[in-house]
């Protein structure tokens, strides 16, 4: 199901906007930094699972591509609009109710640290339908149950379509128990972030 019309008005009111991927969604992540324009108006969370050391790299290369403010989440953040934030490496990344940003040493999920499921249950809890979150090409199950939570709270939440995905397990995962109220395409997802 492409982008229609209720989801594009959801899409206009959303206050932030939450990407989790891992393997397969670097391409995918990079394109959709370099695309969103500066005056997006909204908040935009990545969480993509890597190694430690890797960060820099991403970081550099993300930023220098993006027209929006790009940076790594540090501790006590604020969230703030028209800013890109990507999670820390070795840590989990919760939202606290305040508007800021926590970091969290616990135990990775799904051998993950970053935990796109920590993320996403945690911005649940707090935007609510003020939140969209999309779930792009991954190895593992990571995000699935992040994401029903999401949807139960009244967020749209959308999974890239597993044909499109390099790795199809992560949003398969999502579809499988009904977290993913659309499952779009690439291009639909595109069309869909251009929307103003």
């Amino acid at each position: 199901m492409g982008p229609d019309k209720n989801l594009l008005e959801r899409w206009r009111t959303t206050e932030v906007l939450l990407l989790g991927g891992s393997a397969g969604s670097f391409k995918l992540l990079f394109q959709i930094v370099k695309f969103l324009p500066a005056n997006l108006d909204k908040t935009v969370i990545i969480v993509i699972h890597r190694k430690r050391n890797f960060f820099s790299e991403i970081e550099k290369l993300f930023a220098e591509n993006s027209r929006m403010l790009l940076r790594e989440i540090e501790d006590k953040d604020i969230l703030n609009k028209n800013t890109i934030y990507i999670a820390p490496a070795n840590y989990h990344t919760l939202i606290e109710k305040d508007g800021y940003f926590s970091l969290d040493v616990s135990e990775a999920v799904w051998y993950s640290k970053p935990s796109i499921d920590v993320t996403f249950e945690s911005a649940a809890e707090i935007y609510k339908e003020r939140c969209m979150a999309i779930l792009l090409s991954g190895a593992n199950q990571d995000g699935a149950a992040g994401m029903l939570k999401l949807r139960e709270a009244g967020a749209v939440t959308i999974a890239q379509h597993p044909a499109d995905a390099e790795m199809d397990e992560m949003p398969a995962a999502a579809i499988n128990i009904d977290a993913a109220a659309y499952i779009l395409r690439t291009d639909e997802i595109f069309k869909l972030l251009q929307t103003q």
